[in-house]
């Protein structure tokens, strides 16, 4: 098997004697489970740049019932509207109103769409717009206050101040569930808003669709044209309480109405569609008295959405479907047990765990219909399928750490992944895709890490020859985003296709991941024309500079060029300084490349210690001064990876200070607790992999470079029924530097740790110091 190459003096000790030390702890252990929701706080993160939401949801759930707390548009002017950004996942923590709880969101992503369905309780006059935040009053929506907001995992509630309502929220997998307690009144009403979303703007609303089946049950569907193009979901929705009366706002009139106009739609009318449609539902109520809604999603029908309704919530017992759900966030967190110095490091360690479940997410009804890539229903008879794959960012650590943790829904994930490169037109495994679109974002065919990274670690319940085909097929369309010129001329250049250094650095990572799943099921043909193709970086080196530069189609360096700056240099969301050092599986070409062991020290030394002036990235979205430190960008993903590359020096001690210098400065407790955007748990893995001490810095490879533990103690409580202990001796927040590491009682003379020795059960101790270890760590 072809693994990173490191430095022979690394070893001190043969890897065959270590395969024969005792293996400690491989027997099967059932560790007793720990209430750990305690130390799960939703709201980190969802001030700034995090962008997650603090509504509930459950593992890997299909629905995430949370709050909106603003309705900004997408575009101004005619222009976009850089306001938006904030409410990627439709709420910010420094907003004093919010507009209603809608069942769909993305956690912690740099763009956005979802938003679906969303529900507002009110007493009063009737209202059927938000209003704007400046006049809560002028709208529907509601000012409130922290001091009565709580979030837990599968759990939200707030007083809705406006209105004089207690907002409670749960949620199964496929059903969100709502308890509203209202005053006495006889002017009480839901609001079901189908016209709200998050990154809206005019036309983004195709249609919708809702039938009121009877006094308690309504129906229908809603499809939009956003970030994915073509995306329909469909929802039942009952009340605990029959309604008293029910209408919709008036609609725009259009040029033909047909002969509905003999018809008044606007109160009580059974049936309803169009492209905006703002329902309202109206009640008496008493002081004190509860209504409850239940609102089922499917990806393929409303009989669909109906039926997961009755199977995951067939009672109106609210207190129970919270205990479920929570009963399985406590268990999904039971799969890594850790003790920590300080609490705040617990509450980061869970909250990350947490953030790290929510996605993907699955997608299929109970009866495992879902809505395919090419629009057709198709059935998941082996695997569970799921969406939204925010690739270009959890390839690098989530995808592994879920190859540890979660193995079987990781090979699910790559089942699903095969599935949409059947039903692509392309023939294609997914680059960016959610809700049955590929949405084309960011760079990379990202997806082909996860699968190589899944089959050369063994973890395998698909076709493995059938992925590795997809993989090559991927790598293979002409007219996808600069391959056409990167096939044959061995780079991406920059005038005929922008961010070409980028790209043509990920593609050679990719490649080589591809080339580590063609060596592992022997096809030596494709091995060798991939790890051709995964040398490419060395073609946007220019020597004479030291930095990553984008060529041009002549085979020139572009003249004009600042390896500080992020565009028009050939880059997306980084700098030359920050992706020069992007060639996760060859690290020590790298370093040669870049002058040696001495000068290649100095460069990383450098890179953290120097300072980024704003201009270079005021005008850039994704990053902030929040997630920077010296010119290290930790706030986005493409230097995850750089603080090990020490490992591959002689000096693997330097990276230690930095990790737990880096794991206290971007990650702490409160609403502005992250760095970055967490997209999708990756900022969060990172946290917890570096808190273990281990990291994947090339993912398709067997091993992972060790780092400086942050926890006292932790206990992978793995699905083979094995246990993996991290142990730290002398563990302090000042002694962050390694004096030595046994691995199931012996020592262990290199800075790496292999999958097997994981996920076989065993032991891995660090001895801490205050003092580097310059001869070994």
């Amino acid at each position: 098997m072809i693994t990173i190459i490191h430095r022979n003096f690394l070893f001190g000790i043969s890897l065959l004697m270590l395969g024969f030390a005792p293996n400690i702890s491989a027997q099967k252990k059932v560790n007793e489970k720990r209430n750990l929701i305690q130390y799960v706080d939703p709201m980190i993160g969802t001030a700034r740049m995090g962008h997650t939401y603090p509504g509930a949801t459950v593992p890997f759930g299909s629905v995430q019932l949370s709050p909106e707390t603003d309705t900004i548009a997408y575009s101004l002017n005619g222009k976009y509207n850089g306001e938006v950004y904030k409410y990627c996942a439709g709420y910010q923590y420094e907003d004093k109103t919010i507009v209603g709880f809608s069942h769909t969101h993305f956690s912690g992503t740099g763009h956005s769409d979802l938003g679906d369905f969303l529900i507002m309780p009110t007493t009063g006059k009737l209202q059927l717009n938000p209003g704007v935040a400046s006049k809560p009053l002028s709208g529907y929506r509601s000012a409130f206050s922290h001091a009565t907001e709580k979030a837990e995992p599968a759990y939200y509630s707030v007083f809705l101040e406006d209105h004089k309502i207690k907002a409670e929220l749960t949620a199964t997998t496929r059903v969100g569930m709502h308890q509203y307690t209202f005053p006495k009144s006889d002017e009480a009403h839901i609001i079901l808003d189908l016209t709200s979303g998050i990154y809206n703007y005019d036309k983004k609303n195709v249609w919708t669709f809702v039938r009121v089946e009877n006094d308690t049950l309504i129906t229908g569907y809603r499809q939009t044209n956003g970030w994915a193009r073509t995306r329909t979901v469909y929802f039942a929705m009952s009340f605990s309480k029959p309604i008293k009366s029910y209408g919709q706002a008036a609609q725009e009139k259009s040029v033909y109405r047909g002969f509905w106009g003999r018809f008044d739609q606007t109160k009580n009318f059974p049936e309803m569609a169009g492209q905006n449609l703002k329902l309202f539902f109206d009640f008496d109520t008493n002081e004190g008295e509860k209504i409850k809604i239940k609102m089922a999603l499917s990806p393929v029908s409303s009989a669909g959405a109906l039926e997961n309704m009755k199977k995951e919530t067939p009672d109106w017992d609210f207190e129970k479907v919270k205990k479920q759900s929570q009963e399985i966030w406590n268990k999904e967190l039971n799969k890594i047990q850790v003790e920590t110095i300080q609490k705040e490091d617990l509450v980061n360690f869970y909250t990350a765990m947490y953030h790290a479940f929510l996605g993907p997410t699955e997608y299929m009804d109970l009866d495992r219909n879902y809505k395919g890539l090419d629009m057709n229903v198709h059935k998941a008879e082996n695997f569970t399928n799921y969406t939204s794959y925010s690739l270009w960012d959890t390839y690098r650590a989530l995808h592994p750490f879920f190859n540890i943790v979660q193995p079987k829904r990781n090979a699910d994930m790559v089942s699903s992944m095969l599935a949409h490169s059947d039903q692509s037109v392309h023939k294609m495994l997914p680059i960016w895709s959610h809700y049955a679109n590929e949405n084309w974002c960011m760079i990379g065919y990202h997806s082909v890490s996860v699968v190589a990274d899944a089959i050369v670690k063994g973890n395998i319940s698909f076709d493995a020859e059938k992925a590795l085909q997809a993989c090559v097929n991927t790598a293979k369309v002409p007219y996808y985003d600069g391959l056409e010129y990167y096939m044959k001329q061995g780079y991406v250049p920059e005038d005929k296709n922008g961010a070409s250094v980028s790209k043509t650095l990920e593609y050679a990572y990719d490649d080589w991941a591809i080339a580590q799943a063609a060596k592992k099921l022997g096809k030596t043909d494709v091995y060798n024309e991939f790890i051709k193709r995964s040398e490419n970086y060395k073609n946007v080196y220019d020597a004479k500079i030291g930095f990553m530069r984008p060529k041009l189609a002549d085979g020139t360096f572009k003249k004009e060029f600042d390896p500080l700056d992020t565009h028009g240099q050939g880059f997306i969301e980084g700098n030359s300084w920050n992706y020069s050092l992007y060639v996760p599986h060859n690290p020590l070409e790298m370093i040669k490349m870049m002058g040696g062991n001495d000068q290649f020290k100095v460069r990383l030394d450098s890179l953290f210690n120097m300072h980024l002036p704003d201009k270079y990235f005021e005008n850039t979205e994704d990053i902030t001064r929040d997630g920077i430190i010296g010119n290290y960008v930790h706030g986005n993903e493409p230097s995850h990876h750089v603080v090990y590359l020490y490992n591959w020096t002689d000096s693997p001690w330097k990276a230690q200070d930095k990790i737990r210098m880096i794991l206290k400065k971007m990650y702490r407790n409160g609403a502005d607790g992250l760095g970055g955007n967490d997209d999708f748990g990756q900022m969060s893995v990172w946290y917890i992999f570096s808190s273990l001490g281990f990291y994947p810095v090339a993912p398709g490879s067997d091993e992972y470079a060790l780092g400086s533990p942050l926890v006292k103690k932790g206990t992978f409580n793995l699905e083979n029924g094995k246990s993996f202990e991290v142990e730290t001796v002398n563990q302090s927040d000042k002694n962050v530097f390694v004096s030595k590491v046994l691995l199931n009682g012996k020592p262990l003379d290199r800075p790496f740790l292999k999958h097997e020795d994981v996920m076989n059960g065993g032991k891995i101790t660090f001895y801490m110091s205050n003092k580097p270890n310059k001869s070994k760590y």
